[in-house]
């Protein structure tokens, strides 16, 4: 095993953990509603768990407001409660079969804690990437100790691992600048 095949394996890894990332950044409001803020949101109907998207259309019609259609009417209700419990802080009200969800200002106060929420999401993200070098690298300096490497592929191959870890850690530092950006 060669020292790029070490490195082709832990990319998937990386690209994984910056997925997840970004993912986890869709959920944080910025300026405008996204049915990314609620889509997840877990639900226990008839003692199964679902998520809302499971359960329902979402939509946006105006910049604070997320309408949540539920495809049963006796959704709402577990819907509703589940939205309440979330932690979100919005305020819900029930029209018909619809739930529309008013989303609150965002007061400057709200808007530093959501770039703190990003900046350990970041770290989260760092972290993952991080014990996958580290994997990596413990297995390439095995395979040199092993003698099915030599000495200078160990080196090509850290400097490649740090290469890697040095473009995910750009595109998590733009990522996040980009939403910072978007927040304040």
């Amino acid at each position: 095993m060669t020292y790029k095949e070490f490195i082709d394996k832990v990319k998937p890894e990386f690209e994984k953990a910056f997925k997840f990332l970004e993912g986890e950044l869709a959920k944080i409001r910025t300026s405008r509603a996204s049915p990314a803020l609620v889509e997840d949101i877990g639900i226990n109907y008839l003692g199964n768990k679902f998520t809302i998207k499971q359960l329902a259309a979402i939509s946006c019609p105006e910049a604070n407001q997320v309408v949540i259609q539920p495809w049963d009417v006796s959704y709402i209700e577990p819907i509703e409660k589940a939205i309440l419990q979330s932690g979100l802080g919005m305020s819900s009200s029930v029209d018909k079969n619809v739930i529309r969800l008013t989303l609150p200002l965002l007061t400057q106060e709200y808007r530093l804690s959501l770039v703190k929420i990003l900046n350990e999401k970041s770290e989260q993200a760092r972290q993952t990437m991080r014990h996958w070098r580290d994997d990596a690298w413990n297995k390439i300096q095995h395979a040199q100790k092993e003698k099915t490497i030599s000495e200078d592929d160990k080196f090509r191959g850290k400097d490649s691992l740090q290469k890697l870890i040095d473009e995910y850690s750009k595109k998590i530092k733009d990522l996040i600048e980009k939403k910072e950006k978007e927040l304040l």
